[in-house]
Parts: C-alpha cells; sequence; structure tokens
C-alpha cells in the first residue's frame, strides 16, 4: 500500500486543531520534565516520605492488580459467553467506575463499609475495620481499575468466538479443560494487556482513596496522596512531588510500551 493510501482523505484544514489537540496533551507533560531538579532527583525519589509512599503503592497496586484478575476474568467469561442483551447490561454496569468521578466512587465505598452500614455493622461485630486502612486502599484501586481488566479480557474472548472451544467439546473436553487449555491461552494477549492496564490504573489512583482510605504516611498515603500533600505544604518537599511525578510518568509511559507490545498492529 503506497504512502498515499495510508493517510486517506482527511481534509488538510483538520491539522490545525489536531495539532492543538496534541499539544494540549504534550506540552504540560514537558514543563513537568523541565521542572525536575536533576541535581536533586535521586536524594527527593530516595527520600524516606518517597520510599514510603512508592512501597505502598507498589504493594497495594501488585494486590489490587490480583485482586481483579481473581475476580475480573470470571467476570469477563461471563459476559463474553452470556447473550447480546446480558452481556450489554453486565458490560454497561462494569463500565461505570470508568465514567464516575472517582470522588463518588470513594464516598460509596465509605458508605458500603462504613460503621453505618450493614456491611460494616457486620464486620465490626467481627473486628474487622476497613476504611482508612491499607486495605481500604487496595479496595478503592480494585474498585477503579477492574473495569480496564474485565473489558480487555471480555474484548478477546469474544474476538476468538466459540468456534475452538466448541470442537474441543466435541472431542470430548471437558470444562474447565477447554478453559485452561482453549479460551485462556487464546485470550492471552487481552489478559496480559489488561492486567498492565489495571496495574497503571491503580498505582495512579488518587480520588476513592483519598475519601475511603485517607491519606495517613505509610498506611494509606500513595504515590498520588504524597504528590497532593506536597503541594498543599505538608509531608514531602515540591522537590520530591515533582520527582514521583516524574516516577508515575515513566511508569505510564512503560505500560503503554508494554500494552503495545502485546498488540500487534493491524493490518491495513
Amino acid at each position: 500500500m503506497s504512502r498515499g493510501e495510508t493517510r486517506g482523505f482527511v481534509p488538510q484544514i483538520l491539522l490545525l486543531p489536531a495539532i492543538l489537540g496534541l499539544a494540549l496533551l504534550v506540552l504540560p507533560l514537558v514543563t513537568l520534565v523541565a521542572r525536575v531538579d536533576w541535581s536533586t532527583l535521586w536524594a527527593d525519589v530516595t527520600s524516606p516520605q518517597a520510599i514510603s509512599a512508592l512501597l505502598l503503592s507498589l504493594g497495594t497496586g501488585l494486590a489490587a492488580t490480583l485482586v481483579c484478575v481473581v475476580l475480573g476474568v470470571p467476570l469477563a467469561l461471563v459476559i463474553a459467553r452470556s447473550s447480546t442483551r446480558t452481556a450489554g447490561v453486565l458490560r454497561a454496569v462494569v463500565t461505570v467506575p470508568l465514567v464516575l468521578p472517582p470522588m463518588v466512587g470513594g464516598i460509596a465505598l465509605l458508605f458500603l463499609f462504613g460503621r453505618s452500614s450493614w456491611l460494616g455493622g457486620v464486620l465490626g461485630e467481627w473486628g474487622i475495620r476497613i476504611p482508612f486502612t491499607t486495605t481500604a486502599v487496595v479496595l478503592a484501586q480494585t474498585f477503579v481499575a477492574l473495569p480496564f481488566l474485565v473489558l480487555a479480557v471480555e474484548g478477546s474472548l469474544r474476538t476468538t468466538g466459540v468456534g475452538y472451544e466448541q470442537t474441543a467439546a466435541a472431542l470430548g473436553a471437558g470444562r474447565w479443560t477447554i478453559l485452561r487449555r482453549i479460551t485462556l491461552p487464546l485470550a492471552g494477549p487481552g489478559l496480559i494487556a489488561g492486567v498492565i492496564l489495571c496495574f497503571a490504573r491503580a498505582i495512579g489512583e488518587f480520588g476513592a482513596t483519598a475519601l475511603f482510605a485517607g491519606n495517613a504516611p505509610g498506611i494509606t498515603q500513595t504515590m498520588p496522596l504524597a504528590i497532593y500533600t506536597a503541594f498543599n505544604g505538608a509531608g514531602v518537599t515540591q522537590g520530591t512531588a515533582v520527582a514521583l511525578s516524574l516516577l508515575l510518568l515513566v511508569t505510564a509511559i512503560a505500560v503503554l510500551l508494554l500494552v503495545r507490545a502485546w498488540r500487534p498492529e493491524t493490518p491495513r
């Protein structure tokens, strides 16, 4: 295919708003990188507060990703193998956290697990308190990250279809054998991409975590919360906040590169 054919027939006048849109996305990030004090970058990133926030973010992010895999893969399977109407309803429900303001998600979690709720009351009788703990961080991250994994896996499952599964069933394979040896391997690229996106979203979560888990250093203060705290004049310095912001930016870029590696380009 020639170079002209790949360009299509987009009006050239649209080039200006396209450039402006790209600039709106890129220039703030360039400005952020320009504000980094490279002479103190290592000291800022390795400060006790920064290390604490970093380790907490990574630990809770990994835990949330594991929970998302355990819950999200079965949910994706159910959606992909349901009728069109049922799948549409379930997919809409799963998508809600993507369009819901994270603060609203935090309030909802607080009302569900708080002391005044029926579930919080039951857990309280067992001596379990979830709000404003590290567990609350994991739950908040899971709430906002789960849709990324479910939608990625479900899309991959719908693309592969059920032909191979039906053939295996006709040859006498059981449901668990089909799942283990056919369904999940075929959905592998979507699963890997979903896990990566899920982890990236988890470590970048702020709103739901702030309301449901609080901002206690070493307990619930993740990197986004440490950055917010710094720019409000408490906790880590602003230099550390900029350094942590750069670290999150690098993580996001790495995630995009990993996802691209697992998604081969579609032939033109």
